[in-house]
Parts: C-alpha cells; sequence; structure tokens
C-alpha cells in the first residue's frame, strides 16, 4: 500500500520529474524514451545488473513491438542479431502442420531473448543516454500518489542509507510481486484473474532447435512447445500438474515426453542436450484495473499478467511503455495531458484483446488432454480448421501476430 508520509531522507534531497520502479524492458522503456526528450528520471531496481541483464525470460517480440523500438532508437542490436520467424508448426494426430503466417499476412515474429534487450535497454539507458539508474535497492515504498508531490524511498545497498526521491510522476514497471501495484489504495481497486488450472515445465536446453520454427504439440499426454532461442540453446515447455516439483522431471522423463508429444510422422527425433533451467509455471492471468491511481502509473506486469500460452507479455509491456513514456514526455515538455488521461483505457483495449486470444489458445492447447472427450473433439475441430478455412486463418494469424490489435 502507499505511505503517506516517508520518513527523513538521510543525504541531500533529491527530486527527479518521474521515478521509474523496475528495470524490466517496461521500466527501461520508458526511461529510455524519457531521456531521449530530455526528461530526468531515475530508475530503481531491486537486483543487481548483472542479474536482470541475465534473467531468462521471453524471446519472441511482434513486429509492431519491433518498430515502436526502431522509432525511439532502441533495436540496432536487435534488428541486426535477431531471428526472424515466418511460420509455425502444429502437431497433433500424429501428423505435422506447417502454418505459414507470414504469407498470410506479411508480417513476422523476431525472436530476440529478453536478456539481451534487457542489456541494450540498460546500456542506451544508463551508459548512452546518461540516465539515472540504482540498482540492488532495498525497502522500496511509493509515497503520497494521490498528491502532486509523490515521493519513492529506498535503503541505498552500499551504504544502508534510507534515501526519499521526491517526483512529479511515478510509472510502476516492477512487475507482479513489486511494490507499486501494492500501492494502489485497495477500495479503488479491481484485479480480474483467471486460473487454467494446469501448470508448465519451463526448460532452457543446451541443444539445438528440431525446426526452424515454433513448434506446438497437442497431444492426449499433454501439451508441448519447442520455442528456438538462439542456433545453441531452445526453450521448451512441458504442461504439468499445477505446483509439480521440477525434480519430478529429471532428464530422462523430459526427453522422453518431449519426443512423444511433439513427435509427428516423417520427422527426426528431437535433438537432446543438457538441461540448464527447469522451473513450474501455474498458468494464470490477472487485469489489474485501474492501471492509475493519482499520480502512479502501471505498466507491464505489474498491471497485467498473460500467461506465456500466446507469448504476448513482453509485448504488452512494451505496449504500455511506449504510451506512457510519449504521454510523459508530452505532458512534462509540452502541457499536454491528453495522453496520461487516457493512457489506461487505450493499455487494456490492448490487454483484453491478447488475454481472449490467449484463453482460445489455452483451448486448443491443452483440450486433448483434459480427459473430456468432448473437450478433445472441441479442440481437434478448431486446428483442423485452421488448416481448412482460409478465414480461420487469417483470423488467427493476425491475433497471433498481434496485427489485429490496433489502437
Amino acid at each position: 500500500m502507499t505511505h503517506a508520509s516517508p520518513p527523513p531522507d538521510s543525504g541531500a534531497p533529491q527530486h527527479f520529474p518521474v521515478v521509474v520502479v523496475g528495470a524490466g524492458p517496461a521500466g527501461l522503456t520508458v526511461g529510455n524514451i524519457l531521456r531521449a526528450a530530455s526528461v530526468d528520471c531515475l530508475v530503481l531496481e531491486t537486483e543487481t545488473r548483472e542479474f536482470v541483464e541475465q534473467r531468462p525470460r521471453a524471446g519472441v517480440i511482434e513486429e509492431w513491438a519491433v518498430r515502436g523500438l526502431e522509432k525511439r532508437g532502441l533495436a540496432r542490436n536487435l534488428l541486426d542479431r535477431a531471428e526472424l520467424h515466418t511460420a509455425c508448426e502444429f502437431r497433433f494426430d500424429g501428423e505435422r502442420y506447417r502454418f505459414p503466417y507470414g504469407e498470410l499476412t506479411g508480417s513476422h515474429h523476431f525472436v530476440y531473448p529478453q536478456p539481451l534487450l534487457v542489456t541494450d535497454l540498460v546500456r542506451e539507458y544508463a551508459d548512452v543516454r546518461g540516465g539515472q539508474i540504482r540498482f540492488g535497492v532495498r525497502d522500496v515504498r511509493v509515497h503520497d500518489i494521490d498528491t502532486d508531490r509523490p515521493a519513492v524511498s529506498y535503503t541505498c545497498p552500499e551504504t544502508g542509507e534510507h534515501r526519499v526521491v521526491h517526483c512529479d510522476f511515478v510509472a510502476g514497471c516492477d512487475g507482479a510481486h513489486g511494490v507499486t501495484r501494492a500501492a494502489l489504495p485497495p477500495e479503488r481497486v479491481r484485479v480480474a484473474r483467471h486460473d487454467y488450472g494446469i501448470g508448465w515445465l519451463a526448460l532452457l536446453a543446451e541443444a539445438p532447435p528440431s525446426a526452424d520454427c515454433v513448434l506446438f504439440g497437442c497431444h492426449a499426454r499433454g501439451f508441448a512447445g519447442q520455442m528456438p532461442r538462439s542456433p545453441e540453446v531452445t526453450r521448451y515447455y512441458l504442461q504439468c500438474p499445477p505446483g509439480d516439483d521440477p525434480e519430478n522431471w529429471p532428464h530422462e522423463r523430459v526427453w522422453e515426453e518431449l519426443q512423444e508429444r511433439l513427435g509427428a510422422s516423417g520427422v527426426p527425433p528431437l535433438a537432446e542436450g543438457r538441461l540448464i533451467e527447469k522451473r513450474v509455471l501455474d498458468m494464470h492471468d490477472y487485469v489489474v484495473e485501474p492501471m492509475v491511481s493519482g499520480r502512479l502509473f502501471l505498466a507491464g506486469d505489474a498491471a497485467h499478467l498473460v500467461a506465456p500460452i500466446a507469448a504476448k507479455g513482453m509485448n504488452l509491456a512494451l505496449h504500455d511503455a511506449f504510451l506512457l513514456g510519449d504521454a510523459l514526455v508530452a505532458h512534462l515538455a509540452g502541457g499536454d495531458d491528453s495522453g496520461l488521461g487516457g493512457y489506461a483505457e487505450a493499455c487494456l483495449r490492448r490487454v483484453w484483446d491478447y488475454q481472449e486470444f490467449s484463453q482460445w489458445l489455452s483451448d486448443v492447447y491443452h483440450g486433448p488432454a483434459a480427459g473430456d472427450p468432448f473437450r478433445a473433439g472441441t479442440a481437434l475441430a478448431r486446428l483442423r480448421r485452421l488448416f481448412t478455412s482460409q478465414a480461420a486463418a487469417a483470423a488467427f494469424a493476425e491475433q497471433y501476430l498481434g496485427t489485429a490489435a490496433r489502437y
């Protein structure tokens, strides 16, 4: 919750027009937009720089998001190094079905692991644009968000001093478990939540991808997915019970299930390798409304979480950041409040569009393993329709690429 009166500062008073809490893709993009407009801001991050630059996360970025980064001078390395994907492949009923969404839409995905993007954004913000950033801070608190002089306090990791930073606006970009979401007055907040009742075992393997695109295995034993990350490393997912222990999945069992669930007629076995990450994700979504309270504006996972079913989370964080960064610049540099006034509504239209698609896709992925013949039958009907109906294929491609959500 918000803390009304910050305790005394141990050092000299500080003021920044904007304090950004969180140095993920959303917070760093907001910070870079502000610095490009010569607006001073401070980014606070509880983890170290090394941690945020290496933390394994998403890797699929939609083309509109890349163009947004490019427009703001934040995509040079991405455009040089990212792989372009123009198709995905579904495997079900023992067969493989390639879906060439690039041919249908003229658009594609960029595969660029989030740690690389975060590294680029940190370097651009701190080393090139001279932005102020504090890593490893502790005890972050948000104060007085309903006044015209909010503040953020924290403990300095080097000295142990308590610092208070006054500001005009706070950008809450610190994720699902951060302090800014908790600072919203509970009587004004509605959290819409959906729990899928399933888990995904998230894996990173030191193995080359076994296909040149994303693979979706819709199987009676559970969903499996392959998401290429680099020529040497591949992300895999396996459907599992929610709350399952990763230790229940030794090397042999993981590869046996992946080979079975992603197997298809006429394709060679998957290339296997050492597993360098195993963790269980419980599949759920939430949306926090409002995303704004007073001078506090939430962005990214602080405001909404979409399960990795449709690879939408980082894209939504970037969409929020583009809108929030531009709106803050318009207000602080030119007195234009229209962007800030319409920020939450503009964000939430895309959020709900992506949530709906994620729920639809979950039924397709997980229906065959639901233990319900009716759900399994409808899931397979949807899959077959993608490859027999031009209208269904076009609608799926638009949603999968995010090109249908132009707001």
